[in-house]
């Protein structure tokens, strides 16, 4: 594995380079069109609850081969069209989206790219890692393995990643990959499935001009292969804006243009907005839809409000308040453009039959079976977590700490009651440190990768059963390690029992301890979904298991010994004393040591119904998130 990306590499990587344009690859036309597209959001305060518009009568087009580009400050509502445009959150409250004259439905999410804003990788996977497990979960079923990883392949060398494919993606903690090659590898994972309609949210935020103008770049190479690309940019470099086909510029949500992007500056200059000075025409027009006319003629109309208007509502410098300039700009479009677009839109495209029924698969497909999603789940789990199980940092927490027991307890083992109530002491002890080490480990599994999830999802890339089956049994291999090696020191040390079955049967039932505690911790965290509150219960739900575990409060209250059923280091404590104590005492420190079978059983339901709650939860999130 090289360790980064530009190390001894003469060419400017952040950019990359162009030896290969996107293939050319069939794929059904889609032309989108929108109108009159309106959203509101429901706002619950205390005492009231407010409807918020967030886009108000948005219309608009774009064709194959077309790259559309959204631009409007921040808060304007880019990204809120764009999710609703790419089926990524509910229908609009008014208007109409269709897809080659048809509406939107679930099963179009095959023929949809949609990038987001946020570089969602995980870090610990190399580039080619990364688009190899897209390509094999996302590619169609007919093709065998060997024909998804070349895809995979032809992908890195079409971005120019060939370069940085073995290097790790990074993140915030570990090193890889430069901003650049990592907006490319996310944009690899969804052209792999050469999607007619491809979705970006700021793709160039970030990083450099050059960089950006790769980027773009790359875009129009996709729209060339005969897609149809939208997508939403911050700030462009003039060489970046003059690259787009078409605009659309918002601002508080309203429409303030729509049609090709070289005629933009042409018609604010015939509503009598024009920059005064030489400009970039991307910060023209966001000035203007924020409502900043420095530096801009103002219209005589506008002149006239300010003269004739109240004082309040003009700005220090005399010139038009943002609000009245908003208000001139929507009025204007809607008054000169907005009609004509409207009939141009609303006129029926002339398209065939066959081509408006081939937006829709007949039924929704898989790009693998079951089994082989939870393969391929299954070993990026184990790539992606070794990294963190092995660190050196655990291993000399679980090391440092099995010396120090092995240390106190040093050769305590004997047949007399004061020398089993000492070894029952480092039998709680080892009850409750693998009880409580795992909970806290599984709380962050879920919220970490709830984006991931979220993302994979609403891609439709594997089914939610075999991710969590993947995602759980993956560390189990990674979990046992650390136990057989805490044991390894501690039981020789500290003098237990000398036989073969009694240290396996010690193994066993830590490994057991683990399982049960990773499933409490699994639900905590898929049921919350936030670290805070799902931290805090965890700490007094593992508390109360400890305090019931058997140790320290001999004779529980009647009325809470059901506490000690649901803790599982009392079960683990019990097996422990049986496995070290069975053939010499039936009562060892207060507890009557039975035969173990109701313990394990009771462990073993922990198990499965701690992760089956997990599984309940997730697929609840899913649900609201409206992935």
């Amino acid at each position: 594995m090289k360790p980064f990306s530009d190390d001894d590499i003469p060419e400017d990587l952040e950019a990359g380079t162009r030896k290969m344009k996107i293939q050319a690859e069939p794929t059904l036309p889609i032309y989108l069109k929108f109108t009159e597209v309106c959203y509101k959001v429901v706002l619950k305060g205390v005492t009231s609850t407010t409807e918020k518009e967030l886009l108000s009568g948005i219309s608009g087009s774009v064709d194959p081969g077309e790259v559309l580009a959204m631009m409007g400050p921040s808060g304007s509502g880019k990204t809120t069209l764009l999710s609703l445009l790419g089926g990524r959150i509910k229908e609009p409250t008014g208007g109409s989206i269709t897809y080659n004259e048809q509406p939107y439905s679930k099963l179009l999410k095959s023929r949809i790219g949609f990038v987001t804003q946020d570089d969602i990788l995980f870090p610990h996977l190399t580039v080619r890692e990364t688009l190899t497990c897209a390509a094999r979960l996302r590619l169609p079923k007919k093709l065998t393995k060997e024909e998804k990883e070349k895809r995979a392949i032809a992908v890195i060398y079409e971005l120019g990643l060939e370069r940085c494919q073995d290097t790790m993606i990074g993140g915030s903690f570990v090193r890889g990959v430069s901003g650049g090659e990592r907006k490319r590898v996310c944009i690899g994972n969804e052209i792999i499935i050469n999607p007619s309609l491809l979705f970006l949210d700021e793709p160039t935020s970030g990083l450099d001009s050059t960089t950006a103008l790769r980027i773009v770049e790359i875009l129009h190479d996709i729209a060339e292969a005969g897609k149809t690309v939208i997508t939403t940019i911050h700030q462009p470099s003039s060489r970046l804006f003059h690259k787009f086909d078409k605009l659309i510029l918002l601002g508080k949500g309203s429409l303030l243009y729509f049609g090709k992007a070289p005629e933009a500056m042409v018609y604010f200059s015939t509503i009598g907005c024009s920059p005064l000075i030489s400009m970039n025409p991307a910060e023209f027009l966001l000035d203007l839809a924020n409502g900043n006319l420095n530096d801009v003629s103002v219209p005589s109309e506008l002149e006239d409000r300010v003269q004739i208007g109240n004082s309040d509502r003009e700005t220090r410098n005399g010139k038009p308040s943002p609000a009245i300039v908003h208000e001139y700009l929507v009025e204007a479009y809607e008054t000169r453009v907005s009609e004509s677009e409207k009939k141009k839109l609303m006129a029926p495209m002339m398209i065939d039959d066959e081509l408006k029924s081939k937006v829709f698969n007949a039924k929704r497909e898989w790009g693998a079976s079951w089994c082989e999603q939870y393969s391929i789940l299954f070993w990026r789990g184990l790539k992606e977590r070794r990294h963190d199980y092995f660190s050196w940092l655990r291993i000399t927490q679980v090391v440092a700490t099995a010396v120090i027991l092995g240390l106190l307890w040093w050769q305590s083992g004997g047949d007399s009651p004061k020398h089993m109530q000492e070894q029952a002491g480092l039998l709680f002890f080892i009850a409750v440190f693998w009880g409580f080490f795992p909970v806290f480990t599984a709380i962050f599994t879920f919220p970490q990768e709830r984006a991931m999830l979220n993302k994979e999802r609403s891609a439709d890339m594997y089914r939610l059963s075999a991710y969590f089956l993947a995602r759980t049994s993956s560390d189990i291999p990674l979990d046992l390690i650390l136990p057989v090696l805490f044991i390894l020191v501690v039981y020789f040390m500290a003098g237990l029992k000398h036989d073969a079955c009694a240290f396996f049967l010690t193994v066993l039932t830590t490994f057991l301890c683990i399982v049960a505690a990773q499933g409490l911790g699994l639900a905590i965290g898929a049921t919350l979904m936030d670290l805070k509150r799902a931290t805090t219960l965890a700490s007094v739900t593992v508390m109360t298991f400890m305090l019931a575990g058997g140790y320290f409060v001999k004779k529980v209250p009647v009325f809470i010994s059901w506490l000690r059923y649901l803790s599982y280091n009392y079960q683990t404590y019990k097996l422990l004393l049986k496995v070290q104590y069975k053939e010499k005492n039936d009562w060892v420190d207060g507890i009557k040591v039975g035969t173990g079978v109701k313990e394990v059983c009771t462990l073993l339901a922990m198990v499965f119904g701690y992760r089956l709650l997990a599984y309940i939860s997730l697929r609840r999130m899913k649900l609201h998130s409206g992935a």
